[in-house]
This record gives structure tokens, C-alpha cells and sequence, in this order.
């Protein structure tokens, strides 16, 4: 059904300028509109949803992503708004790893940790870009190439990322990626939603499911221990929709270990069904707009991020500052630190393979 309050139109891909970075290259900002009137916007630059705005229950438009209204923000932010992060998303226990009996050494940009691809990784790089019209409605592809040696990593790394705005109101996210030498690739999508289409509230009111039995339990640094550990009577278990702020401070819930070092949720889930492609992971549903946004991956893992360390620093769109746990991120991965723990699902790829990844955020109303 199309939203009441807009009127069918086209899907479409409109090119508009962004600013420029310091170095003079410009940077473009992609609309993509699909015949509900659904729209996102993405600019080249970190491959970055800028905006999502879907229908709330009334039929009106609402943005349900956190970001900036100038190309500036994106550059001098820290926090990955809205961006695709790599070579590996999450963590990496000292930045150190070994691959076919060689160690290598990788940025430290997470205290002594690597994070997120490191100070230099996908976020922070021109991607080349173009409009394409796939079968599912309109899209944007973007390709990004990491030479041999960036931030630690072995091999030059070629990832390309679709996003593609399809007819029943889903952002659907497909990599795919190359290496000319072994090395790791796990990329993610990192947008920080609030459901509310309005930053200033918090998402403790939203519910969430998560088709997930297990998370891997992690330490100090939140670095994973190696162990799995049952969600069954914790503060964890998401297997029935719940209140995101009923449970989330540890000191309500007996001092709960893994609350109190992610200062709330910071944790990765182990999905059920792995290697069964692409299946329902999460859903989140936000009882003021009436938005739910389920999330569909082939991935083995979700990390469940509930914005504990927004702190009114980051001023957003139209000035917005973004405080304590207004915005969440659902970042479809590999499990952290699986390069030091064996038994993890393996994150390495190696020349003559094909890294692909399809992760989809669909939105309807209730």
C-alpha cells in the first residue's frame, strides 16, 4: 500500500554536489526515491547514508538515521555515522593477528585495540560511485580499493557496496569483494536509528527481537573471550520482543558483568541458521511512529550497539545534539576478534575468492 500522504512517483537516482575535502576532491550526494516515496540519501565519501526516511503509521515521512547536514561533520566524525566500516568491523584484541604463520600489526584506534578498520579505514575514504537501476528499484554502487599495507592489513582489497532502495521500503546492502593476497575483510553498515524519526527522544522505548540463542561473551576492552554464552536469563536475551531500556543498566540487574563493561549493549549476538543465506535477524519496533525496521542477513553475527556513548558532543541535523541512547546500530559481521579465536566463524579471505555480504533493513508500519 502506498503511504497516504505521498504520492506515487518513479523510482529515481538524482545526483546534487556535497562539498569538497581538503585535498579538493568533490564529494556527491545520491538521492535514491522509490514509488511510495520512500527516499535515502548516500554521499561517496565513507560510502554514508546521510538520510533514511520512510512512512510512519500516518503516512508521513520520517528520517530514522542519525547525521550531519554538512560534508565537515562526516569528515571530523569519530563515531562512523551512517558509514560502511572496514577492513574488519569491531574489534581487534591489540591489533594483532596471524595468517598462515605470519603476525601482523594493525592500527590502534580503540584504546589498545583496533576498531572499525582502523583511523584510515573505509569510512574515512572517496569511494568511486555510480547510479545504477537494479531489479528491486533504484540503486547506488560503490567501490573502494585499500592498497597493501593500509593500516596493517596484507593485500590490496577491492570492496564494492549496492545500496538499493527497493519497492516495499527496504534498504538492502550488497558487498562484494576481491583481495590479490590472503588477509581479512568484514565490512559492516553502521547507521545509528532511531525509529521515532526524532533524535532527541531515546530508543529505550522501542522494542527488539533478536533471533539469537547465544552472544560471544566479552571482557575487558569488550574483546570476546572465546565463549558463547547463553542468552537464556539474562539481561540478553532479546528471543521475545522487549523494552531496549527495561533491563539495559546492570546495576538493575544484579550487576550483570556484560552490561556493566559495554555500559549497557555493546555485544555481538550469534545468529541462528548460519550458512543458510540470507535470514531474519532482528526487529525493531518503535510504538510512537508506528515504524518496524526487521533486519535480514547472511551473516553469523549482529552487534547490538545502544548508543551508550552519544553524550550531547555530537551537534547532528538541524543542530540536533545527540544525547545518551537516542539511536541504536544493528551491524551485520563476522564475529569480533575471530582472527585470535579458532573457533569463530573465519573472517579470511585469499586471492581467487569472493567476499559477499547481503544485509537488508525493510521498514513497514504496525
Amino acid at each position: 500500500m502506498l503511504a497516504p500522504s505521498v504520492s506515487a512517483r518513479p523510482p529515481a537516482v538524482a545526483e546534487a554536489p556535497f562539498g569538497a575535502l581538503g585535498d579538493g576532491s568533490k564529494v556527491t550526494l545520491y538521492t535514491l526515491t522509490n514509488p511510495s516515496g520512500a527516499e535515502v540519501k548516500i554521499i561517496d565519501y565513507g560510502a554514508i547514508v546521510v538520510s533514511l526516511k520512510v512512512p510512519d503509521r500516518q503516512g508521513k515521512l520520517r528520517d530514522v538515521v542519525l547525521g550531519y547536514d554538512e560534508l565537515a561533520g562526516y569528515v571530523q566524525d569519530k563515531a562512523f555515522l551512517g558509514a560502511i566500516v572496514g577492513r574488519y568491523a569491531n574489534r581487534i584484541a591489540g591489533g594483532k593477528f596471524t595468517l598462515d604463520g605470519k603476525s601482523y600489526q594493525l592500527g590502534l584506534n580503540d584504546g589498545p585495540n583496533h576498531l572499525h578498520g582502523g583511523a584510515r579505514g573505509f569510512y574515512k575514504k572517496l569511494w568511486r560511485a555510480k547510479p545504477v537501476h537494479g531489479k528491486e528499484g533504484p540503486a547506488v554502487e560503490l567501490t573502494v580499493v585499500s592498497p597493501d599495507g593500509e593500516e596493517g592489513y596484507p593485500g590490496k582489497v577491492t570492496l564494492t557496496v549496492t545500496y538499493t532502495l527497493t519497492r516495499d521500503n527496504a534498504l538492502r546492502v550488497d558487498y562484494r569483494g576481491t583481495t590479490d593476497a590472503p588477509t581479512l575483510l568484514n565490512p559492516t553498515h553502521h547507521s545509528y536509528f532511531n525509529l521515532s524519526g526524532d533524535p532527541r527522544q531515546t530508543i529505550l522505548a522501542e522494542t527488539l527481537r533478536l533471533d539469537a540463542d547465544q552472544t560471544t561473551a566479552v571482557g575487558p576492552g569488550l574483546i570476546p573471550t572465546g565463549k558463547l554464552a547463553d542468552v537464556a536469563g539474562t539481561p540478553l536475551d532479546f528471543r521475545q520482543p522487549t523494552e531496549i531500556g527495561a533491563r539495559i543498566d546492570g546495576q538493575r540487574n544484579g550487576n550483570d558483568p556484560q552490561l556493566l563493561l559495554g555500559k549497557g549493549y555493546d555485544h555481538n549476538w550469534v545468529l541462528r541458521a548460519p550458512g543458510h543465506g540470507v535470514r531474519p535477524a532482528a526487529e525493531v519496533y518503535d510504538p510512537r511512529s508506528g515504524i518496524v525496521m526487521q533486519v535480514l542477513t547472511d551473516q553469523p553475527g549482529l552487534q547490538f550497539y545502544s548508543g551508550n556513548f552519544l553524550d550531547g558532543s555530537i551537534h547532528g541535523k538541524q543542530g540536533v545534539t545527540y544525547q545518551h541512547r537516542t539511536a541504536l546500530c544493528l551491524e551485520a559481521q563476522a564475529f569480533p576478534d575471530a582472527p585470535n579465536h579458532p573457533t569463530f566463524p573465519s573472517a579470511v579471505l585469499r586471492p581467487g575468492q569472493r567476499y559477499t555480504q547481503t544485509t537488508i533493513y525493510r521498514f513497514s508500519t504496525r
